[in-house]
């Protein structure tokens, strides 16, 4: 089994001596497993395909050197997307406003899953505003998995950082 923190602690230096921000380290796949790495610009908080090739380059170079994971996987490298899971304290406030659907590990106000509208947080508590509870407070801590919902005005929020040629039709003659 892999030590996903140690793994963590390894790969976040690198992505930020390249100038990015580190969203998520997880590892799946079982008999063909694969390392995914999502990182994102501060500024857009959006990655192009040529951040990722840099990305992935500067992670195989040091994964070959340091060899924490024992066996075969592929990495991937990979912006977290529009509907992007939210694993920082501050993705919640960043994302104020905007629907997620978030997981609990241990039950508030009877439930383990909302699909609220995130309303910031308080110290290390996130808050939601919930269609039948009203504002619901749930400690950092207590977090299972949260993830955007994509909705017109998520989509709204995070256009593309360049849509040149998107228009253009290309035809092989």
């Amino acid at each position: 089994m892999v030590d996903l923190a140690a793994l963590t602690q390894l790969i976040e230096p690198e992505v930020r001596a390249l100038g990015f921000e580190l969203v998520r380290v997880k590892m799946f796949g079982g008999d063909d497993p694969t390392l995914q790495v999502m990182a994102e610009r501060a500024d857009t908080r959006q990655l192009t395909i040529d951040d990722c090739a840099k990305i992935s380059r500067r992670l195989s170079d040091m994964l070959d050197e340091k060899d924490p994971i024992e066996g075969a996987y592929r990495l991937e490298v990979s912006s977290p997307g529009i509907d992007r899971p939210l694993t920082r304290l501050r993705d919640f406030a960043d994302w104020a406003g905007h629907e997620a659907r978030v997981n609990v590990v241990e039950g508030v106000n009877g439930r383990k899953q909302f699909k609220s509208i995130l309303a910031g947080t308080d110290g290390d508590t996130i808050l939601l505003d919930d269609p039948k509870l009203g504002r619901v407070e749930i400690g950092f801590d207590n977090l299972f998995s949260a993830k955007l919902v994509l909705t017109d005005a998520l989509i709204s929020a995070t256009m593309p950082l360049s849509s040149e040629g998107a228009d253009e039709i290309e035809t092989e003659g």
